[in-house]
């Protein structure tokens, strides 16, 4: 069992390190010189939100590994190994989909804004930026779209 923790942390220590960031001065690659629309808008309104994963499949799967190779250590004689090998993949899977999903859980704002056009928009993104009710800002409507604080 101890050498299953060895196994695992380093693992889920680099499942939570690629959490992918989301603040609205977060750029990917792909987004970089790219061009997108920019338009004018008012903040209608602001409220937090938690931004969870899509996609825990990599700490299911490094869990069941984890929990399998542990689980085949318990007991003596062959059935012994075999069913804790099962019981410990299907315990580590489910430990390590809750692991991974606490660990990519983020914070971040809903911002309904309508531009000077009158079309209204949401967008979610990450804590980094605060806009408040009322407020001018730009709403950048790309591939990654956010809102902006106008300047």
């Amino acid at each position: 069992m101890k050498k299953s923790v060895y196994l695992v942390l380093p693992a889920m220590l680099l499942a939570a390190a690629c959490a992918p960031r989301i603040g609205s001065n977060d750029y990917s690659y792909s987004g970089v010189r790219q061009a997108s629309n920019a338009f004018p808008c008012t903040v209608v309104s602001v409220r937090a939100v938690t931004v969870s994963s899509d996609d825990n499949s990599a700490g299911t799967l490094l869990g069941g590994v984890a929990g399998g190779v542990a689980g085949s250590t318990i007991g003596h004689g062959r059935s012994a190994h075999t069913f804790g090998a099962l019981g410990g993949a299907a315990a580590g899977a489910l430990l390590g989909n809750l692991a991974q999903d606490s660990m990519m859980k983020q914070s971040g704002y809903e911002y309904i804004v309508r531009t000077d056009s009158g079309q209204t928009y949401s967008v979610t993104q990450g804590t980094d930026t605060l806009l408040s009710a009322g407020q001018r800002c730009m709403f950048i409507n790309g591939a990654e779209s956010r809102v902006i604080p106008y300047y």
